[in-house]
């Protein structure tokens, strides 16, 4: 039946199949369950879950499912756009559905996958205005803005502030801008993001590293050490400074501080960004840059 569905996920015999084993001999289901291959387990439950009243748990397993396999369109098996789903799935789960399609880095933002995808928009616009909860809107805005809807991610966005306005929307919105390629934009909804919380370290290294990318390293020091005034022992905001220091000012010793340091950065990928931007500087000892491209060099 799995099967089936994947080959045809909007034919709705099967799940008429499977609803038929479910009322009739549900322990046999449950046991054929226990042998099936995780995936095909999840295809399942999420429509168990749908016939069991339980539309969070099926919105959050069929998200799930469309993580590991977006190029099949699960979305558009009958039951997801059920009225009996969308008048009671609620924004939190459906916000948390479509974060988990993106689980697996899988590009969304093209042609055929938004056309795969159009169940889920459309989900979306069902219970964006039945439960506008900022959280949910936000999450909603990061999908639709990984499937390439940059406006009505801004949309969900705005929505959002129009319940209440909170530092995550803000960072959402500067996503979007970062995504369009407008950084003057993306710096002013960080700064935004900093006046509603003005505590939270990692939003000064956001806006150090986007300043950074625009060459401009003396900014970037002064918000990574505006960032160590609220948590002076973190090794990426201290990892940050000592690389945009080492760039600004050619100075040895910060670059041996973010040598001893790189160890501790759990992402590969921003690590070399920083020994890039550190290494450019004037006047380095051979001998270190030389230390910290080994560490690139893994």
């Amino acid at each position: 039946m799995t099967g089936a569905i994947a080959s045809e996920p909007a034919n709705p015999e099967p799940y008429a199949i499977v609803a038929e084993w479910w009322r009739d001999r549900p322990s046999e289901l449950v046991e054929v369950l226990r042998g099936a291959n995780s995936l095909q387990e999840a295809v399942a439950q999420s429509y168990l879950s749908f016939l069991q009243g339980d539309m969070d748990a099926a919105a959050m397993t069929i998200g799930s499912v469309t993580g590991v396999r977006p190029d099949i369109a699960w979305a558009a098996a009958p039951w997801f756009t059920d009225e009996r789903f969308l008048g009671v799935v609620s924004a939190d789960a459906l916000a948390e559905a479509a974060m988990r399609t993106m689980d697996r880095g899988h590009d969304l933002d093209a042609p055929d996958m938004r056309e795969r995808f159009r169940p889920w928009f459309d989900a979306i616009n069902a219970v964006r205005s039945r439960q506008p909860s900022p959280d949910a809107l936000a999450k909603m805005a990061i999908f639709l803005r990984a499937c390439g809807l940059t406006d009505a991610s801004f949309a969900l966005c705005d929505q959002a502030d129009s319940v209440e306005r909170v530092m995550f929307t803000e960072v959402v919105r500067a996503g979007t801008w970062r995504k369009l390629g407008i950084p003057e934009q993306t710096a002013a909804a960080f700064e935004r993001a900093v006046t509603l919380d003005p505590t939270n370290w990692s939003l000064y290294l956001d806006l150090a590293d986007l300043h950074a990318e625009q060459g401009d390293f003396a900014a970037a020091v002064q918000l990574t050490d505006r960032g160590l005034e609220h948590e002076p022992s973190e090794p990426t905001l201290r990892a940050a400074r000592a690389a945009y220091r080492t760039r600004l000012t050619g100075s040895p010793a910060d670059l041996r501080e973010l040598i001893d340091l790189a160890p501790l950065l759990q992402n590969d990928s921003y690590r070399h960004v920083l020994i890039d931007h550190a290494c450019a500087g004037d006047a380095l000892p051979d001998e270190l840059v030389a230390a910290a491209r080994r560490i690139q060099a893994g």
